[in-house]
C-alpha cells in the first residue's frame, strides 16, 4: 500500500515539473519512485528508510545530474547558460510583447520562455513586437534597448 503512495507522489511531482521546468521536481519524483520500488520489493522496510532512499536519490539528482541537464536544455532552446540567477540575460535578444518605456512606464519582454518586466535603458519608448537586447538586470526587471 505504501508503495502506491510513493508512486502517486512521484507522478504528482513529475506533473508539477511540467509546469515549472526548473528541474527540481523531476529529481524529487525520481526519489519518490525509488522509495516506491523499495517499498514494493521490501514491503517490511521502515518508512524512514524509504524516505532516506527518496532523499538520497533526489539529492544525487539535484547535485550531479541537474546542472548538466539544465545546461543542455538551455543550449537546445537557443539560450546561454551562466552562473547567477539572471546574469546570463545581459546581451540576450528578447521580444517586446507590449510598449516599453522608463521606470514609470514599464512593459514586458519574452525571454527564455517567460515574460519579464522591462524598462528602456534610455527612457525612450520601444514599441510592442520589437526585438530588443538586454543591457542590464535590476532585480527581476530587465533593462533593454532596441536591437539594431
Amino acid at each position: 500500500m505504501i508503495s502506491i503512495v510513493w508512486f502517486l507522489v512521484g507522478i504528482g511531482l513529475l506533473l508539477a515539473e511540467l509546469h515549472s521546468a526548473a528541474f527540481y521536481a523531476v529529481f524529487l519524483g525520481a526519489g519518490a519512485f525509488a522509495a516506491g520500488i523499495l517499498a514494493f520489493v521490501v514491503p517490511d522496510s521502515a518508512i524512514w528508510v524509504q524516505a532516506l532512499v527518496a532523499c538520497a536519490v533526489a539529492a544525487i539528482g539535484v547535485v550531479l545530474v541537474r546542472p548538466r541537464f539544465a545546461t543542455r536544455f538551455i543550449h537546445s532552446a537557443g539560450g546561454t547558460a551562466s552562473r547567477g540567477v539572471h546574469g546570463g540575460f545581459v546581451g540576450e535578444h528578447a521580444l517586446a510583447t507590449d510598449p516599453i518605456g522608463d521606470e514609470l512606464h514599464p512593459g514586458h519582454v519574452r525571454l527564455a520562455g517567460e515574460s519579464w518586466l522591462a524598462v528602456s535603458d534610455d527612457g525612450s519608448e520601444i514599441g510592442g513586437d520589437s526585438s530588443v537586447i538586454v543591457t542590464a538586470v535590476r532585480g527581476t526587471t530587465l533593462v533593454v534597448r532596441p536591437a539594431g
